[in-house]
């Protein structure tokens, strides 16, 4: 980027990324995650961490360094946050270590006791306390102080404010499967208010977990197409049958352009658009008509002062399942009309399955080194194409394009949507 240019279409700060991380059931790293994403790699496997036998659904994206890890969720989420945080901090070079100048929009899972440990609390109490404990309404005093600390005082937060030294109250947010993307939504926001002149944002999620999958198997909301396990997940095509839930966490760095150039720091791309449209329809589904994912796109495209004609790509939420998929592909047409049909989109779960809280996030990264390295990563299993969805999807092998802006649609449930604009460069 060589443009002074300060300023937005709507007269605001121009919030640039200086600093990128993320983790991944493909591995650690933007660079190592890109790479596999571009090449067709999938992350999905069958899980190993847990006994699957009764399960309907025995696959899951994995973070690979917890496969045979007995860590609780939080454990797990708590550490891809850290990796991810460590490494955008380090590629923003901003401030120093533990002296970050700006506050934290941390995207979580909502954290409760998991089975494992109800049983081990439940064995340390006598029979009428436990079936009190199970009821949790004693928990707050018989609960062990890590225990405490992990799941009833939200510590993620406060271990990544502590380490990385963020400035003001943590502020963090679960909005199901838009979190990731709504905790961008809220950074952009403060700094273009001139609030603050950066912002860490983190989202992580490592919801795999025996009762993770059983809640969602109950809902009919998971792939039970177990083999092969990469090929479970088939975003757009007509076969398909749910998602594959997965783990995995981003961090993003985000200045005021102003301050970055100011400083010299290596921008990465620009946010240029938030839109965001809730429904309340119901506590899974979106309304059917549409009119909320339809609103949160045009919200994000008004926002960064772009029509549909200006954007080059969808990174679509796609997620494998019936329903979302044809709700996104009719809210697509409902915004770009006929050009829904040439837009080349693409969705990253075919590979590396749904990230729930933080996928909002991992695909806005996704998106702008997509948008930097001019290459759209497949949407991989695109071998049945639904007959019924009239987009381009970018099936099997990845595609090369000259490309300026991009939307970033995360869909979540309970009619939680929020969809971003990222480009190359500032807009005019």
């Amino acid at each position: 980027m060589t443009t002074r240019q300060l300023i937005d279409p709507h007269g605001r700060s121009i919030v640039s990324v200086t600093g990128m991380g993320l983790t991944t059931s493909l591995g650690r790293g933007v660079e190592d995650t890109w790479r596999r994403l571009a090449a067709g790699d999938s992350g999905i496997r069958r899980i190993k961490r847990f006994e699957t036998e009764n399960l309907k659904t025995q696959i899951a994206g994995t973070v690979p360094e917890f496969d045979d890890d007995a860590k609780s969720l939080p454990e797990r989420s708590e550490i891809i946050a850290l990796q991810v945080a460590e490494e955008a901090a380090a590629a923003a070079a901003l401030g120093i270590d533990g002296d970050f100048p700006g506050p934290l929009f941390l995207a979580m899972p909502p954290i409760e006791f998991e089975w494992t440990i109800r049983h081990d609390l439940a064995a340390k109490l006598n029979e009428t306390e436990a079936l009190d404990y199970i009821k949790l309404t004693t928990v707050a005093d018989q609960a062990p102080e890590v225990y405490r600390h992990m799941f009833e005082l939200a510590s993620i937060s406060e271990t990544l404010a502590e380490r990385f030294g963020t400035k003001g109250s943590p502020i963090s947010l679960t909005t199901a499967c838009a979190s990731g993307a709504t905790a961008i939504q809220l950074a952009v926001e403060a700094l273009r208010r001139g609030e603050i002149e950066a912002a860490l944002v983190v989202a992580t999620d490592a919801s795999v977990n025996p009762e993770t999958m059983v809640r969602f198997n109950m809902l009919s909301a998971l792939s039970t197409q177990n083999d092969p396990p990469e090929q479970a997940s088939k975003p757009f095509c007509k076969n398909r049958d749910g998602f594959v839930i997965s783990e995995g966490a981003a961090a993003l760095v985000l200045e005021t352009r102003e301050h970055a150039l100011a400083r010299g720091a290596t921008e990465l791309g620009v946010l240029a658009g938030v839109g965001d449209k809730a429904d309340g329809f119901h506590r899974t589904r979106s309304n059917p008509d549409g009119k909320s994912i339809i609103a949160a796109m045009q919200n994000a495209l008004s926002d960064a002062g772009v029509t549909p004609d200006d954007i080059d790509h969808i990174n679509a939420h796609g997620t494998s399942t019936p329903e979302n998929d044809k709700m996104e592909s009719f809210g697509a047409a409902a915004v770009f009309g006929e050009r829904a049909a040439h837009i080349p989109l693409t969705s990253n779960k075919s590979m590396i399955g749904h990230t729930i809280s933080a996928a909002g996030a991992i695909e806005a990264v996704v998106t702008l080194k997509t948008l930097a390295e001019g290459r759209i990563p497949p949407t991989i299993n695109y071998d049945l194409p639904d007959p019924a969805i009239e987009l381009d999807v970018v099936g099997n092998t990845a595609r090369d394009a000259n490309m300026q802006v991009a939307l970033s649609s995360s869909f979540g449930f309970g009619g939680q949507n929020t969809c971003l604009v990222a480009a190359r460069e500032p807009l005019a």
